[in-house]
This record gives structure tokens, sequence and C-alpha cells, in this order.
């Protein structure tokens, strides 16, 4: 099973944001951007950060595939 970050996209999407508008309100740096692009690994407390500043779930932000 791995980690995907399809739903935050669409979350990005629904909300209108830009990733680069989302990058600025998550405080993010250029590697955060390419890990989540590649579905790379990312911190729990990175996953927390997201959900606050787009206030939303973590369902919103992550769901696991097989």
């Amino acid at each position: 099973m791995r980690i995907s970050y399809k739903p935050l996209w669409k979350t990005l999407i629904d909300k209108d944001m830009k990733k680069k508008d989302f990058k600025e309100a998550i405080g993010g740096t250029s590697d955060l951007m390419n890990r989540l692009n590649k579905g790379d690994h990312v911190t729990t407390k990175t996953i927390l950060k997201i959900c606050e500043a787009l206030k939303c779930k973590i369902s919103d932000v992550i769901e696991v595939v097989e």
C-alpha cells in the first residue's frame, strides 16, 4: 500500500487555489512541492499543517491506495 495525494489536488481545485498559492499558505518549499507531486513521503506534521491551512480533514489531503 502507498499514500496518494490525489485528494489534496482535488481539494485545491474545489477551493480554487493554485499550487503557488497553496505553497505560500503552508510556508512550503520547492522540495516539499516536489515530494507531493511525486507522491513521496511527507511528515505527519506537514499533513496537519496542510489541513490547518486549508481548513480541511486529513481525508481531504491523503488516501491510502493498494
